[in-house]
Protein backbone atom coordinates (compact mmCIF):
# COMPACT_ATOMS: atom_id res chain seq x y z
CA UNK A 1 0.00 0.00 0.00
CA UNK A 2 3.10 2.56 0.89
CA UNK A 3 3.46 2.87 -3.20
CA UNK A 4 -0.08 3.90 -4.18
CA UNK A 5 0.44 6.07 -1.01
CA UNK A 6 3.16 7.57 -2.49
CA UNK A 7 1.55 8.35 -5.93
CA UNK A 8 -1.60 9.37 -3.51
CA UNK A 9 0.65 11.95 -2.07
CA UNK A 10 2.25 13.09 -5.60
CA UNK A 11 -0.76 13.37 -7.22
CA UNK A 12 -2.88 14.99 -3.92
CA UNK A 13 -6.00 13.06 -4.99
CA UNK A 14 -7.51 13.14 -2.04
CA UNK A 15 -6.80 9.02 -1.21
CA UNK A 16 -3.75 9.76 0.64
CA UNK A 17 -5.95 9.39 4.11
CA UNK A 18 -7.39 6.45 2.74
CA UNK A 19 -3.86 4.49 2.10
CA UNK A 20 -2.58 5.70 5.10
CA UNK A 21 -5.44 4.29 7.72
CA UNK A 22 -5.08 0.78 5.47
CA UNK A 23 -1.86 0.73 5.98
CA UNK A 24 -1.68 1.35 9.68
CA UNK A 25 -4.56 -0.91 10.18
CA UNK A 26 -2.42 -3.74 7.94
CA UNK A 27 0.61 -2.98 10.21
CA UNK A 28 -0.97 -3.64 13.36
CA UNK A 29 -2.92 -6.51 12.23
CA UNK A 30 0.46 -7.91 10.82
CA UNK A 31 2.25 -7.46 14.22
CA UNK A 32 -0.64 -9.41 16.26
CA UNK A 33 -0.21 -12.10 14.06
CA UNK A 34 3.62 -11.60 14.56
CA UNK A 35 3.85 -11.52 18.39
CA UNK A 36 1.16 -14.26 18.63
CA UNK A 37 3.65 -16.50 16.42
CA UNK A 38 6.57 -15.44 18.94
CA UNK A 39 4.64 -16.39 21.79
CA UNK A 40 4.00 -19.82 20.15
CA UNK A 41 7.21 -20.56 18.88
CA UNK A 42 8.12 -22.81 16.14
CA UNK A 43 5.24 -23.49 13.60
CA UNK A 44 5.03 -26.71 12.98
CA UNK A 45 2.75 -27.21 9.74
CA UNK A 46 0.65 -30.07 9.27
CA UNK A 47 -1.71 -31.17 6.23
CA UNK A 48 -4.85 -29.46 8.48
CA UNK A 49 -2.82 -26.48 9.16
CA UNK A 50 -1.52 -25.88 6.06
CA UNK A 51 -4.89 -25.98 4.62
CA UNK A 52 -6.08 -23.37 7.30
CA UNK A 53 -3.20 -20.93 7.11
CA UNK A 54 -3.65 -20.68 3.00
CA UNK A 55 -7.17 -19.81 3.38
CA UNK A 56 -6.38 -17.89 6.45
CA UNK A 57 -4.19 -15.60 4.81
CA UNK A 58 -6.24 -15.20 1.83
CA UNK A 59 -9.20 -14.09 3.43
CA UNK A 60 -7.24 -11.86 5.42
CA UNK A 61 -5.66 -10.22 2.58
CA UNK A 62 -8.97 -9.61 0.51
CA UNK A 63 -10.11 -8.02 3.87
CA UNK A 64 -7.44 -5.82 4.32
CA UNK A 65 -6.79 -5.09 0.53
CA UNK A 66 -10.40 -3.62 0.06
CA UNK A 67 -9.52 -1.42 2.79
CA UNK A 68 -8.36 1.71 0.47
CA UNK A 69 -11.11 1.11 -2.01
CA UNK A 70 -13.87 1.86 1.18
CA UNK A 71 -11.97 4.51 2.95
CA UNK A 72 -11.22 6.26 -0.31
CA UNK A 73 -15.00 6.93 -1.03
CA UNK A 74 -15.11 5.91 -4.88
CA UNK A 75 -17.00 2.91 -3.35
CA UNK A 76 -20.56 3.02 -2.57
CA UNK A 77 -20.26 0.14 0.08
CA UNK A 78 -18.01 -1.89 1.92
CA UNK A 79 -19.42 -5.26 0.04
CA UNK A 80 -18.20 -3.74 -3.78
CA UNK A 81 -14.29 -2.36 -2.35
CA UNK A 82 -14.66 -6.12 -1.28
CA UNK A 83 -15.46 -7.43 -4.45
CA UNK A 84 -12.50 -5.23 -6.10
CA UNK A 85 -10.00 -6.64 -3.88
CA UNK A 86 -11.28 -10.24 -3.94
CA UNK A 87 -11.42 -9.65 -8.31
CA UNK A 88 -7.83 -8.51 -8.20
CA UNK A 89 -5.94 -10.62 -5.37
CA UNK A 90 -7.01 -14.16 -7.25
CA UNK A 91 -6.02 -12.02 -11.19
CA UNK A 92 -9.93 -12.61 -12.00
CA UNK A 93 -10.63 -8.97 -13.55
CA UNK A 94 -14.19 -8.77 -12.57
CA UNK A 95 -15.24 -4.87 -11.74
CA UNK A 96 -17.97 -3.01 -10.10
CA UNK A 97 -16.67 -0.02 -11.31
CA UNK A 98 -18.27 1.72 -14.53
CA UNK A 99 -15.76 4.38 -15.09
CA UNK A 100 -12.25 3.69 -14.24
CA UNK A 101 -10.79 6.52 -16.15
CA UNK A 102 -12.20 8.55 -13.70
CA UNK A 103 -10.76 6.82 -10.86
CA UNK A 104 -7.57 8.42 -8.79
CA UNK A 105 -4.23 7.32 -9.87
CA UNK A 106 -3.23 5.53 -6.56
CA UNK A 107 -6.70 3.49 -6.59
CA UNK A 108 -5.36 2.08 -10.31
CA UNK A 109 -2.22 1.41 -9.45
CA UNK A 110 -3.42 -0.14 -6.30
CA UNK A 111 -5.35 -2.57 -8.28
CA UNK A 112 -2.76 -3.15 -10.76
CA UNK A 113 -0.34 -3.86 -7.76
CA UNK A 114 -3.22 -6.65 -6.02
CA UNK A 115 -3.28 -8.75 -9.52
CA UNK A 116 0.72 -8.75 -9.75
CA UNK A 117 0.62 -9.48 -6.03
CA UNK A 118 -2.07 -12.38 -6.77
CA UNK A 119 -0.22 -13.76 -9.78
CA UNK A 120 2.60 -13.95 -7.93
CA UNK A 121 0.48 -15.07 -4.53
CA UNK A 122 2.47 -18.50 -4.05
CA UNK A 123 5.63 -17.34 -4.22
CA UNK A 124 5.41 -14.27 -2.04
CA UNK A 125 3.89 -16.69 0.39
CA UNK A 126 6.55 -19.12 0.69
CA UNK A 127 9.37 -16.38 0.55
CA UNK A 128 7.74 -14.36 3.67
CA UNK A 129 6.55 -18.36 5.54
CA UNK A 130 9.44 -20.90 4.63
CA UNK A 131 12.07 -19.49 6.92
CA UNK A 132 9.83 -19.82 9.72
CA UNK A 133 8.01 -23.25 8.68
CA UNK A 134 10.71 -25.62 7.67
CA UNK A 135 9.51 -28.53 5.55
CA UNK A 136 6.30 -28.18 6.91
CA UNK A 137 6.00 -25.80 4.07
CA UNK A 138 5.59 -28.85 1.84
CA UNK A 139 1.75 -28.81 2.76
CA UNK A 140 1.41 -24.95 2.11
CA UNK A 141 2.19 -25.95 -1.56
CA UNK A 142 -0.33 -28.91 -1.29
CA UNK A 143 -3.21 -26.31 -0.31
CA UNK A 144 -2.05 -23.85 -2.51
CA UNK A 145 -1.76 -25.70 -5.74
CA UNK A 146 -4.06 -28.26 -6.17
CA UNK A 147 -3.49 -28.96 -9.50
CA UNK A 148 -3.38 -32.87 -10.78
CA UNK A 149 0.55 -33.02 -9.88
CA UNK A 150 2.50 -30.97 -7.40
CA UNK A 151 6.19 -30.40 -10.06
CA UNK A 152 9.19 -30.72 -7.77
CA UNK A 153 11.51 -28.88 -9.25
CA UNK A 154 14.00 -28.36 -6.45
CA UNK A 155 14.49 -30.57 -3.05
CA UNK A 156 14.66 -26.77 -1.55
CA UNK A 157 11.45 -24.53 -2.29
CA UNK A 158 12.52 -21.21 -1.07
CA UNK A 159 14.71 -22.06 -4.29
CA UNK A 160 12.47 -22.92 -6.44
CA UNK A 161 10.50 -20.26 -5.15
CA UNK A 162 12.54 -17.03 -5.47
CA UNK A 163 13.87 -18.39 -9.20
CA UNK A 164 9.96 -18.33 -9.96
CA UNK A 165 9.64 -14.90 -8.31
CA UNK A 166 12.26 -13.79 -10.78
CA UNK A 167 11.25 -15.14 -13.88
CA UNK A 168 7.80 -13.69 -13.46
CA UNK A 169 9.42 -10.20 -12.08
CA UNK A 170 11.93 -10.54 -15.35
CA UNK A 171 8.81 -11.04 -17.30
CA UNK A 172 6.99 -7.94 -16.34
CA UNK A 173 9.44 -5.56 -16.94
CA UNK A 174 9.76 -6.77 -20.31
CA UNK A 175 6.53 -6.05 -20.77
CA UNK A 176 6.35 -3.12 -19.54
CA UNK A 177 9.54 -1.90 -21.31
CA UNK A 178 7.48 -3.06 -24.87
CA UNK A 179 4.61 -1.17 -24.04
CA UNK A 180 6.48 1.87 -23.32
CA UNK A 181 8.14 1.17 -26.47
CA UNK A 182 5.15 0.63 -28.27
CA UNK A 183 3.80 4.11 -27.60
CA UNK A 184 1.71 3.61 -23.87
CA UNK A 185 1.97 6.60 -21.20
CA UNK A 186 4.83 5.16 -18.58
CA UNK A 187 1.62 4.43 -15.95
CA UNK A 188 -0.55 2.55 -18.03
CA UNK A 189 2.28 0.43 -19.32
CA UNK A 190 3.18 -0.05 -16.36
CA UNK A 191 -0.54 -0.95 -14.84
CA UNK A 192 -1.15 -3.23 -17.96
CA UNK A 193 2.41 -4.95 -17.55
CA UNK A 194 1.67 -5.65 -14.26
CA UNK A 195 -1.86 -7.08 -14.60
CA UNK A 196 -1.23 -8.68 -18.82
CA UNK A 197 1.56 -10.70 -16.61
CA UNK A 198 -0.84 -11.85 -13.77
CA UNK A 199 -3.47 -12.72 -16.23
CA UNK A 200 -5.46 -10.46 -14.01
CA UNK A 201 -7.31 -8.37 -16.74
CA UNK A 202 -7.31 -4.63 -15.13
CA UNK A 203 -7.51 -2.14 -16.78
CA UNK A 204 -6.97 1.92 -17.08
CA UNK A 205 -9.26 2.44 -19.53
CA UNK A 206 -13.07 1.69 -19.74
CA UNK A 207 -12.69 0.38 -23.24
CA UNK A 208 -9.64 -2.21 -22.02
CA UNK A 209 -6.76 -2.84 -24.48
CA UNK A 210 -9.45 -2.03 -27.10
CA UNK A 211 -9.41 2.00 -26.53
CA UNK A 212 -5.51 2.25 -27.83
CA UNK A 213 -6.73 0.91 -31.28
CA UNK A 214 -3.18 -0.40 -31.83
CA UNK A 215 -1.59 -3.40 -33.32
CA UNK A 216 1.84 -3.10 -31.90
CA UNK A 217 -0.23 -3.27 -28.06
CA UNK A 218 -2.09 -5.98 -28.97
CA UNK A 219 0.78 -7.93 -30.27
CA UNK A 220 2.79 -7.53 -26.91
CA UNK A 221 -0.13 -8.04 -24.68
CA UNK A 222 -1.02 -11.55 -26.42
CA UNK A 223 2.95 -12.72 -26.57
CA UNK A 224 3.04 -11.91 -22.72
CA UNK A 225 -0.68 -13.70 -21.89
CA UNK A 226 0.44 -16.61 -23.26
CA UNK A 227 3.96 -16.90 -21.90
CA UNK A 228 2.10 -16.21 -18.99
CA UNK A 229 -0.23 -19.42 -19.22
CA UNK A 230 2.23 -21.78 -20.04
CA UNK A 231 3.63 -23.51 -17.28
CA UNK A 232 6.36 -22.11 -15.08
CA UNK A 233 8.04 -25.07 -14.38
CA UNK A 234 9.13 -25.27 -17.96
CA UNK A 235 10.67 -21.73 -17.24
CA UNK A 236 12.75 -22.87 -14.27
CA UNK A 237 13.87 -26.35 -16.17
CA UNK A 238 14.95 -24.04 -18.88
CA UNK A 239 17.13 -21.91 -16.77
CA UNK A 240 18.54 -24.68 -14.73
CA UNK A 241 19.20 -27.09 -17.78
CA UNK A 242 20.12 -24.58 -20.69
CA UNK A 243 17.69 -25.94 -22.57
CA UNK A 244 14.30 -28.38 -22.53
CA UNK A 245 12.55 -30.42 -24.93
CA UNK A 246 9.39 -28.25 -25.49
CA UNK A 247 8.33 -30.74 -28.28
CA UNK A 248 7.75 -33.35 -26.16
CA UNK A 249 5.55 -31.86 -23.66
CA UNK A 250 2.05 -32.71 -23.79
CA UNK A 251 0.45 -30.06 -22.45
CA UNK A 252 1.93 -27.47 -23.67
CA UNK A 253 1.57 -28.56 -27.45
CA UNK A 254 -2.35 -29.15 -26.14
CA UNK A 255 -2.65 -25.34 -25.43
CA UNK A 256 -1.41 -23.90 -28.36
CA UNK A 257 -3.17 -25.77 -30.41
CA UNK A 258 -6.11 -24.86 -28.48
CA UNK A 259 -5.43 -21.67 -29.13
CA UNK A 260 -4.99 -22.16 -33.05
CA UNK A 261 -7.79 -24.24 -33.34
CA UNK A 262 -10.05 -21.90 -31.61
CA UNK A 263 -8.90 -18.81 -33.24
CA UNK A 264 -9.44 -20.63 -36.76
CA UNK A 265 -12.77 -21.49 -35.76
CA UNK A 266 -13.65 -18.08 -34.16
CA UNK A 267 -12.00 -16.61 -37.09
CA UNK A 268 -14.21 -18.67 -39.29
CA UNK A 269 -17.47 -17.85 -37.99
CA UNK A 270 -16.65 -14.02 -37.84
CA UNK A 271 -16.19 -14.21 -41.58
CA UNK A 272 -18.77 -16.38 -42.72
CA UNK A 273 -21.20 -14.19 -40.50
CA UNK A 274 -20.29 -11.13 -42.52
CA UNK A 275 -19.19 -9.36 -39.25
CA UNK A 276 -16.33 -9.02 -40.11
CA UNK A 277 -13.76 -8.34 -42.98
CA UNK A 278 -10.87 -11.88 -42.33
CA UNK A 279 -8.12 -9.16 -41.58
CA UNK A 280 -10.09 -7.62 -38.80
CA UNK A 281 -11.28 -10.92 -37.87
CA UNK A 282 -8.21 -12.68 -37.43
CA UNK A 283 -6.71 -9.46 -35.28
CA UNK A 284 -9.98 -9.64 -32.67
CA UNK A 285 -10.44 -13.66 -32.85
CA UNK A 286 -6.45 -14.04 -32.04
CA UNK A 287 -6.51 -11.23 -29.32
CA UNK A 288 -9.87 -12.75 -27.56
CA UNK A 289 -9.17 -16.28 -27.74
CA UNK A 290 -5.46 -15.71 -26.30
CA UNK A 291 -7.16 -13.00 -23.19
CA UNK A 292 -9.79 -15.89 -22.77
CA UNK A 293 -7.81 -19.07 -23.04
CA UNK A 294 -5.36 -17.47 -20.36
CA UNK A 295 -8.07 -16.11 -18.51
CA UNK A 296 -6.37 -12.46 -18.68
CA UNK A 297 -9.87 -10.70 -19.54
CA UNK A 298 -8.13 -7.88 -21.60
CA UNK A 299 -10.75 -7.02 -24.15
CA UNK A 300 -10.40 -5.54 -27.97
CA UNK A 301 -13.85 -6.49 -28.78
CA UNK A 302 -17.61 -6.70 -27.53
CA UNK A 303 -17.82 -10.71 -27.59
CA UNK A 304 -21.26 -10.58 -27.04
CA UNK A 305 -22.24 -9.23 -30.82
CA UNK A 306 -20.30 -11.84 -32.01
CA UNK A 307 -22.25 -14.98 -34.14
CA UNK A 308 -23.46 -17.55 -31.67
CA UNK A 309 -20.52 -20.00 -32.71
CA UNK A 310 -18.01 -17.67 -31.57
CA UNK A 311 -19.53 -16.95 -28.47
CA UNK A 312 -19.75 -20.11 -27.52
CA UNK A 313 -16.30 -21.02 -28.15
CA UNK A 314 -15.17 -18.04 -25.79
CA UNK A 315 -17.74 -19.52 -23.18
CA UNK A 316 -16.23 -22.81 -23.77
CA UNK A 317 -12.47 -21.60 -23.78
CA UNK A 318 -13.38 -20.18 -19.75
CA UNK A 319 -14.03 -23.62 -18.22
CA UNK A 320 -10.26 -24.34 -19.74
CA UNK A 321 -7.71 -22.11 -18.83
CA UNK A 322 -4.07 -22.12 -19.27
CA UNK A 323 -1.44 -24.70 -18.13
CA UNK A 324 -1.24 -26.11 -14.37
CA UNK A 325 1.69 -24.39 -12.60
CA UNK A 326 0.38 -20.60 -14.46
CA UNK A 327 -0.65 -17.66 -13.45
CA UNK A 328 -4.30 -18.38 -15.54
CA UNK A 329 -7.40 -20.17 -14.16
CA UNK A 330 -9.69 -22.44 -15.42
CA UNK A 331 -9.61 -25.87 -14.84
CA UNK A 332 -6.45 -26.47 -16.84
CA UNK A 333 -4.98 -27.85 -19.85
CA UNK A 334 -3.21 -31.18 -17.73
CA UNK A 335 -6.86 -31.98 -15.79
CA UNK A 336 -8.01 -31.63 -19.23
CA UNK A 337 -5.68 -34.19 -21.00
CA UNK A 338 -6.11 -36.41 -18.18
CA UNK A 339 -9.93 -36.09 -18.32
CA UNK A 340 -9.83 -36.99 -22.03
CA UNK A 341 -7.14 -39.86 -21.79
CA UNK A 342 -9.59 -41.40 -18.64
CA UNK A 343 -12.60 -41.50 -21.07
CA UNK A 344 -10.82 -43.42 -23.57
CA UNK A 345 -9.74 -46.03 -20.70
CA UNK A 346 -13.20 -46.14 -19.15
CA UNK A 347 -14.66 -46.70 -23.04
CA UNK A 348 -11.69 -48.94 -23.54
CA UNK A 349 -12.40 -51.27 -20.68
CA UNK A 350 -15.94 -50.98 -21.52
CA UNK A 351 -15.37 -52.90 -24.26
CA UNK A 352 -12.73 -55.23 -23.58
CA UNK A 353 -13.61 -55.26 -19.12
CA UNK A 354 -10.51 -57.85 -19.14
CA UNK A 355 -8.18 -55.40 -20.36
CA UNK A 356 -5.90 -54.02 -17.94
CA UNK A 357 -4.79 -50.00 -18.98
CA UNK A 358 -2.68 -47.10 -17.94
CA UNK A 359 -2.77 -43.95 -18.77
CA UNK A 360 0.54 -42.46 -19.89
CA UNK A 361 1.85 -38.73 -19.53
CA UNK A 362 5.32 -37.71 -20.38
CA UNK A 363 6.01 -40.99 -21.25
CA UNK A 364 4.90 -42.40 -17.98
CA UNK A 365 2.35 -43.87 -16.50
CA UNK A 366 -0.22 -41.50 -14.31
CA UNK A 367 -0.72 -42.61 -10.35
CA UNK A 368 -4.54 -43.71 -11.01
CA UNK A 369 -4.82 -41.71 -7.24
CA UNK A 370 -4.27 -38.23 -9.56
CA UNK A 371 -6.41 -39.45 -12.21
CA UNK A 372 -9.24 -39.93 -9.46
CA UNK A 373 -8.34 -36.44 -8.08
CA UNK A 374 -8.63 -34.96 -11.26
CA UNK A 375 -11.95 -36.47 -11.52
CA UNK A 376 -13.31 -35.42 -8.55
CA UNK A 377 -12.02 -31.92 -9.06
CA UNK A 378 -13.64 -31.77 -12.55
CA UNK A 379 -17.28 -32.88 -10.80
CA UNK A 380 -16.81 -30.58 -8.11
CA UNK A 381 -16.03 -27.44 -10.38
CA UNK A 382 -19.28 -28.61 -12.43
CA UNK A 383 -21.53 -28.86 -9.44
CA UNK A 384 -20.43 -25.29 -7.96
CA UNK A 385 -20.43 -23.74 -11.61
CA UNK A 386 -24.13 -25.26 -12.06
CA UNK A 387 -24.95 -24.65 -8.11
CA UNK A 388 -23.99 -20.90 -8.19
CA UNK A 389 -25.42 -20.45 -11.50
CA UNK A 390 -28.97 -21.46 -10.54
CA UNK A 391 -28.31 -18.59 -7.18
CA UNK A 392 -27.41 -15.49 -9.42
CA UNK A 393 -30.46 -16.77 -11.90
CA UNK A 394 -32.29 -16.60 -8.52
CA UNK A 395 -31.13 -12.78 -8.05
CA UNK A 396 -32.97 -11.56 -10.91
CA UNK A 397 -29.83 -12.67 -13.93
CA UNK A 398 -30.83 -13.98 -17.17
CA UNK A 399 -30.01 -18.37 -17.36
CA UNK A 400 -26.95 -17.49 -19.64
CA UNK A 401 -25.82 -14.37 -18.23
CA UNK A 402 -25.91 -16.20 -14.68
CA UNK A 403 -23.74 -18.89 -16.38
CA UNK A 404 -21.55 -16.45 -18.00
CA UNK A 405 -21.26 -14.39 -14.51
CA UNK A 406 -19.92 -17.58 -12.49
CA UNK A 407 -17.84 -19.41 -14.94
CA UNK A 408 -16.36 -15.70 -15.47
CA UNK A 409 -15.69 -15.95 -11.68
CA UNK A 410 -14.96 -19.74 -11.21
CA UNK A 411 -12.27 -19.67 -14.05
CA UNK A 412 -10.73 -16.06 -12.87
CA UNK A 413 -11.53 -14.87 -16.11
CA UNK A 414 -12.98 -11.47 -15.47
CA UNK A 415 -15.74 -10.34 -17.74
CA UNK A 416 -18.92 -12.74 -18.89
CA UNK A 417 -21.74 -12.40 -20.84
CA UNK A 418 -24.80 -10.29 -21.27
CA UNK A 419 -25.45 -7.91 -18.56
CA UNK A 420 -21.97 -8.38 -16.94
CA UNK A 421 -20.17 -8.75 -20.66
CA UNK A 422 -16.77 -6.90 -21.73
CA UNK A 423 -18.65 -3.21 -22.05
CA UNK A 424 -20.26 -3.49 -18.95
CA UNK A 425 -19.32 -4.32 -14.87
CA UNK A 426 -20.78 -6.13 -12.46
CA UNK A 427 -22.00 -2.65 -10.60
CA UNK A 428 -25.94 -4.15 -11.48
CA UNK A 429 -25.54 -7.42 -9.78
CA UNK A 430 -27.67 -7.58 -6.33
CA UNK A 431 -25.42 -7.71 -3.40
CA UNK A 432 -26.03 -11.77 -2.62
CA UNK A 433 -25.16 -12.25 -6.29
CA UNK A 434 -21.92 -10.35 -5.62
CA UNK A 435 -20.86 -12.67 -2.60
CA UNK A 436 -21.80 -15.91 -4.51
CA UNK A 437 -19.54 -13.90 -7.33
CA UNK A 438 -16.92 -13.75 -4.20
CA UNK A 439 -16.80 -16.96 -3.01
CA UNK A 440 -16.66 -18.47 -6.31
CA UNK A 441 -13.70 -16.30 -7.09
CA UNK A 442 -11.61 -17.92 -4.16
CA UNK A 443 -12.97 -21.20 -5.01
CA UNK A 444 -11.60 -20.78 -8.36
CA UNK A 445 -8.34 -19.47 -7.49
CA UNK A 446 -7.55 -21.96 -5.07
CA UNK A 447 -8.70 -24.00 -7.10
CA UNK A 448 -11.74 -25.56 -5.14
CA UNK A 449 -10.03 -28.44 -2.90
CA UNK A 450 -8.96 -26.00 -0.24
CA UNK A 451 -12.16 -24.08 1.13
CA UNK A 452 -14.18 -27.39 0.30
CA UNK A 453 -11.88 -29.24 2.55
CA UNK A 454 -11.62 -26.66 5.69
CA UNK A 455 -15.87 -26.70 5.57
CA UNK A 456 -16.05 -30.22 6.03
CA UNK A 457 -16.29 -31.38 10.06
CA UNK A 458 -14.44 -34.25 10.00
CA UNK A 459 -11.12 -32.13 8.70
CA UNK A 460 -11.33 -30.47 12.08
CA UNK A 461 -12.29 -33.66 14.39
CA UNK A 462 -9.21 -35.51 15.38
CA UNK A 463 -5.60 -35.06 14.35
CA UNK A 464 -4.67 -38.66 13.02
CA UNK A 465 -4.60 -39.20 9.03
CA UNK A 466 -2.92 -35.83 9.33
Amino acid sequence: MLIPMGLAAIDSDGTLGAFALSSLITIVVGLCLLLKRRREGVIQIGVREGYAVVAGIWLLAITLGALPYFFSGQFPNYLDALFEATSGLTATGSTVLTDVESMPRSLLLWRSLTQWLGGIGIIVLFIVLLPKVGMGAVHLIKAEITGPENQRLSPRIKDTALLLGGIYTAFTIMEIILLKLAGLPFFEALNHGLTGMATGGFSTKNASIGAYNSLAVELIIIVFMVLSGVNFALYVNTWRKGRVNLIRNTELKVYLATIALATLFVTTDLVLQRQYELGLAIRQAVFQVAATVTTAGFTIADYNTWPSLAKMIIFLLMFIGGCAASTSGGIKMARMILLWKSGLEQIKQAIHPQLVTNIFSGGQIVDPQIVKNVNRFFFLFIATFTCASALLAACGLEPFDAMGAVIAALGNVGPGFGVVGPATTFAGVAPFGKVVLISCMLLGRLELMTFLVIIQPEFWRAKKNW
